[in-house]
């Protein structure tokens, strides 16, 4: 699976606010994701930014518009929900020292 083959590294990190990871090494020529939060309604409300390209010029752009861009929205959709499961039990502790 592509989200095995992405290893990431958060590069910016702005408490409570904001932090960004980037690909360290993986299949695009880059990737760079941001998680945006903000008071919202008694709660939280997260904002994502997301950019990445493709490698391979043409046939990386023909991906996109084949399979990749529904693979990537999947793929944050259960990143986000991994964040959400940490942010609302006691599993944040154990990735924050």
């Amino acid at each position: 699976m592509m989200s095995q083959l992405l290893t990431s590294k958060i590069t910016a990190f702005e408490s409570p606010d904001y932090f960004a990871d980037e690909m360290v090494s993986g299949a695009f020529k880059s990737f760079r994701h941001e998680h945006h939060f903000a008071d919202f309604n008694n709660g939280t409300l997260m904002t994502d930014y997301f950019d990445y390209q493709s490698p391979f010029g043409f046939f990386g752009k023909l991906a996109d518009a084949l399979f990749l861009k529904k693979y990537m929205r999947n793929l944050l959709e259960k990143r986000n929900a991994t964040i959400k499961d940490f942010a609302e039990s006691e599993k944040w502790k154990t990735v924050i020292e």
